[in-house]
């Protein structure tokens, strides 16, 4: 039974010649730690600090050819206007399908008041795609003797995307769209109708800051993600905050997922 479920989606597409959109983009849980993965116009006051991190994700767990999906992201301020960044997001799905997407992030401030910021931002780079679909089992047959399941695609594809990010010490707002461009990663060839072609995501998040008492602060924040032509994902989540150190709370991502949530600093900064 794993093996047809390995892959399924794709052998679909290049069986068929379906164009369909859906959604794409890896989904994240603790998206509120690492938002410049999808919006570069995230920043933050905290001069002289560089902030790293990393995310792991395995779905489906226990089904042969399960999406992973690993991200690495590092940004500073340069100045009190100018924020850089860099991040890094590798999908795979079994052994058919892997891309890695390499973005640089560049986000410019401008100061609305004494406590809020409205930072506008692109991110630009590069994305990888490779998809070997001589590696898809069949239930029965040779993939090999089919022309559909005999082609090995490397792409490479430029990336732009846009983002807004507006923040106080108690709030943020952002609305962003990690690429901008609808890159065709299939395309009719080998006497083999296919088309599978990227879409550009909309992201809405928003986070407030709630101050309990001196030890405890509430933190719910909320994550709308769009495409056309496929439902939205909406994630809402609360966490409280003790001590400016240890966090835990629950996150809901509707009609997919419940979740638990922990964070805790390891040292100062």
């Amino acid at each position: 039974m794993k093996t047809i479920f390995k892959n399924i989606l794709f052998a679909v597409i290049v069986l068929y010649g379906v164009k369909s959109f859906a959604q794409q983009d890896p989904a994240y849980t603790q998206y509120m730690y690492n938002m410049s993965l999808v919006n570069p116009a995230y920043a933050s006051d905290d001069m002289g600090i560089l902030k790293m991190g990393s995310l792991y994700r395995a779905q489906w767990a226990g089904i042969d050819g399960a999406p992973r999906t690993i991200t690495l992201f590092a940004h500073t301020p340069i100045n009190e206007k100018i924020e850089t960044g860099i991040n890094l997001v590798h999908d795979e799905i079994g052994d058919v399908v892997k891309e890695t997407n390499f973005n640089a992030d560049f986000a410019y401030k401008l100061m609305i008041d004494e406590k809020s910021t409205l930072s506008l931002g692109l991110k630009a780079g590069l994305s990888f795609f490779n998809a070997d679909f001589t590696q898809v089992q069949l239930a029965s047959g040779n993939a090999s003797t089919d022309p559909a399941f005999a082609q090995i695609i490397n792409e490479t594809f430029p990336t732009i995307g846009i983002g807004a990010f507006y923040y106080t010490d108690k709030y943020y707002v952002g609305l962003s769209t990690p690429n901008l461009l609808a890159n065709k990663h299939l395309e009719g060839q080998d006497g083999v109708k296919t088309l599978g072609a990227e879409a550009t995501h909309l992201f809405l998040t928003a986070g407030y800051v709630l101050d309990i008492d001196t030890d405890f602060r509430f933190k719910p924040s909320f994550m709308l993600r769009g495409v056309k032509g496929a439902p939205c994902d909406v994630d809402i989540n609360a966490n409280i905050l003790y001590q400016e150190r240890f966090e835990a709370g629950i996150g809901y991502r509707f009609g997919d997922a419940l979740t638990g949530l922990v964070n805790f600093e390891v040292s100062p900064g």
